[in-house]
């Protein structure tokens, strides 16, 4: 029977011991030929704490592990009666294997995330910012354009009662709360 793979539901936050908990079982119980993967998907991100950036880990399916591994009674068992599991994707308790495309899929977000980190904040037009850095630090003002890839944004701010565009870094500027 060939490998293919399947998502596990994990409670949120146990991921990764959940992970570690399969191939720990699977190999204590002799039955680690049957599994070949055990992946928690994850991205690289850049958030802002505390004014500074910081390169942090992003759970791409929050409470899901991915495992390839080959369904017989004594994995499925060995992966229903692990801790903190709640069982498999599927329909009446019935896993269903995910195609190997959308496995890749997943797995490529993985890979790409780490290349080209994403920021954990999501600016929209319109909204109301104020400035936390530079020269324009404890102005406020209200975003016109939004630059995804290269973090940055246009604010318009008042200046001498004129409204004038700046362009800022995602880092000196923060929500003001509404």
């Amino acid at each position: 029977m060939a490998k293919r793979w399947y998502i596990v539901h994990a409670y949120t936050n146990f991921e990764r011991k959940v992970a570690d908990a399969i191939k720990e079982r699977a190999k204590a119980g002799g039955l680690e030929h049957l599994f070949e993967e055990v992946v928690v998907p994850t991205e690289e991100v850049i958030e802002l704490r505390r004014g500074r950036k910081v390169q942090a880990e992003r759970k791409v399916l929050p409470g899901y592990v991915l495992v390839k591994m080959e369904m017989t009674d004594p994995a499925f068992l060995l992966i229903k009666n692990t801790p903190k599991v709640t069982g498999f994707l599927g329909a009446e308790n019935k896993p269903a294997a995910i195609s190997d495309a959308e496995a890749m899929a997943i797995l490529n977000q993985m890979k790409d995330g780490s290349e080209r980190p994403a920021p954990s904040i999501i600016y929209e037009i319109g909204e109301q910012v104020k400035v936390v850095d530079g020269p324009f630090a404890s102005f406020q003002g209200e975003v016109e354009e939004v630059d995804g890839e290269r973090s940055r944004l246009k604010v318009g701010v008042s200046i001498f009662g004129r409204k004038t565009p700046v362009e800022l870094e995602f880092g000196q500027v923060e929500k003001v709360a509404v």
